[in-house]
């Protein structure tokens, strides 16, 4: 090639260089800027018109859960995340609960009202972190009586009542109601009031909610459940798909209800949103493989390796559930919309500091108070009846039986105690009944100020009080081998959720104590 043919091929490469659509580039820190000059930043894109409920219900009490086992849901820091998470994203964001939320138990014993106040209480200030916009209430609201109820200063909507709200360019009405025909009455003066979408809060179990929702003249877009049959028969939260949807969102604060709205240009009925089927079931998949992964994690014994490759695995699965379920929905062009998606509070989400600050200062707080009352008020257990045995501790056991005492020092039950002491949670009445030996028993311990040499989970919780055996060694006067039943009474559905009887039993067996093979091989999965 000449040199003139050379220098012509450079010129012809730069001219088409420079027709090309050249891309832009965001500029170097430093690079091209001039001093006290900001530079435009790409505008955030505006969210579609709509508006986010999150609805909680049937809380029974519970800022958190218990800590019992690993990769437990719930907690009230987590729930206000999430709603102060979707307040950043630029659409109108209303809070309401639909009550049963402020006591788990309709009756309280003396030594439970400090406690259970101070829940209840705290429970409330978590509420306005939250920016609570309206709450139903149940029976499990009024455990300490309407005039503390509405102390708490929370925006009630009474039985009956309807409450309208601002979503932007629509209107919420939200309705309480505790039968149908009331929820039908109430769901039709939303209506006159000028509600859009109509959520009805209904304070029954979801079988009655299914009724309630197919009565003529119910104007309701939704009907929440919001008070289950017992304590535990909401263990998973429930959608019935019908002309009114009904959902049952999953006790004790698990879980979340959120509802996505979607306006078109022109006000019109909402319909509920179907096209979210791949999302669903790529959820349904997750939860499958995150439910059997808790399983593994939970196994007693699992190599300390492995079980953290599969815990990581599980946030990794847990993390990618909740981007599908935080994700809103693709507007239906002109079409006003609703999508309904719950949202588990799962363990590896964070909390929002401001109210995990109310739970430390209630767990704080509890302790001193429930301390300070057992002082104060408490009484001792009552004697056995005669004839029947008391409790003696597991110090006098270990005299006649040393390798069972081996044993059952290698166990996590040993240290039950202490697993309470670690976490502050020693003088919570919530926690302290499976961790020691005889709590609230004939002969036993009634009283947090006098726990010494009954504490951990000892040879009578077990085998039963051993006075008789004391005096008279023999089968007869212990219970030698107890059943699963005995078990269940703290290793259960809440508090182990994992617990399988066969699988767990060999970790607290050994030689002189039901198991055979190397004395040291006992243990056992986390003391509940």
């Amino acid at each position: 090639m000449t040199m003139r043919a050379a220098v012509l091929a450079v010129l012809v490469s730069a001219l088409l260089t420079g027709c090309r659509r050249q891309e832009p580039r965001a500029p170097e820190s430093g690079a091209g800027s001039v001093p006290g000059q900001q530079q435009a930043s790409a505008p955030t894109p505006a969210a579609p018109p709509g508006a986010v409920l999150f609805i909680s219900a049937d809380t029974r009490g519970y800022l958190g859960p218990c800590g019992c086992s690993e990769n437990m849901r719930g907690g009230i820091g987590r729930a206000a995340f999430q709603v102060q998470q979707a307040r950043q994203g630029g659409q109108p964001v209303l809070y309401i609960d639909g009550g049963n939320s402020l006591f788990g138990e309709t009756h309280l014993k003396a030594d439970q009202v400090p406690q259970e106040e101070r829940k209840a209480k705290a429970l409330a200030d978590a509420f306005r972190t939250m920016g609570i916009a309206a709450r139903a209430t149940g029976e499990l609201d009024d455990t300490r009586g309407a005039d503390f109820r509405k102390g708490l200063g929370l925006p009630e909507i009474p039985s009956g009542g309807v409450k309208v709200l601002d979503a932007g360019t629509r209107k919420v009405g939200v309705v309480a109601a505790a039968s149908g025909e009331a929820l039908v009455k109430a769901s039709q003066q939303a209506r006159e009031q000028g509600a859009d979408f109509v959520v009805g809060l209904l304070d029954q179990p979801l079988e009655a909610a299914q009724a309630a929702a197919a009565l003529p003249g119910l104007a309701a877009n939704l009907v929440v459940a919001t008070h289950s049959a017992s304590e535990f028969s909401a263990e998973e939260n429930r959608l019935v798909r019908s002309d009114v949807p009904v959902v049952a969102v999953q006790s004790k604060g698990r879980s979340l209800l959120r509802v996505d709205l979607t306006y078109a240009p022109a006000k019109g009925p909402f319909t509920p949103q179907r096209s979210q089927g791949d999302v669903e079931r790529e959820v349904t998949a997750l939860e499958q493989r995150i439910a059997l992964l808790d399983k593994e994690i939970a196994l007693p014994g699992i190599d300390p390796k492995l079980k953290a490759l599969k815990q990581g695995k599980r946030d990794e699965l847990a993390a990618r559930k909740q981007g599908l379920l935080t994700a809103p929905p693709a507007p239906a062009a002109d079409v006003n919309g609703f999508a309904l998606r719950f949202l588990p509070l799962e363990s590896n989400l964070p909390s929002a500091p401001d109210t995990q600050a109310l739970v430390k200062a209630y767990d704080a707080d509890v302790g001193q108070l429930n301390l300070a009352w057992a002082k104060a008020h408490g009484q001792d257990c009552p004697l056995p009846e005669k004839g029947q045995a008391g409790f003696v501790g597991s110090a006098v056991c270990a005299d006649c039986h040393p390798d069972a005492t081996g044993v059952w020092e290698r166990t996590k039950h040993h240290h039950a105690w202490e697993t309470l002491e670690e976490v502050g949670k020693q003088h919570h009445l919530n926690c302290v009944g499976c961790h020691v030996t005889g709590w609230q028993k004939p002969g036993g311990v009634c009283r947090l100020d006098k726990v010494a040499g009954r504490e951990d989970v000892g040879c009578e919780s077990c085998h039963g009080p051993g006075s008789k055996h004391v005096d008279a060694p023999s089968p007869a006067t212990i219970v030698g081998k107890p059943g699963e039943a005995v078990c269940v009474t703290c290793h259960n559905t809440e508090n182990s959720p994992h617990f399988d009887f066969a699988t767990y039993l060999p970790r607290i067996l050994g030689p002189g104590h039901g198991g055979t093979g190397k004395s040291g091989q006992a243990g056992e999965p986390p003391a509940k």
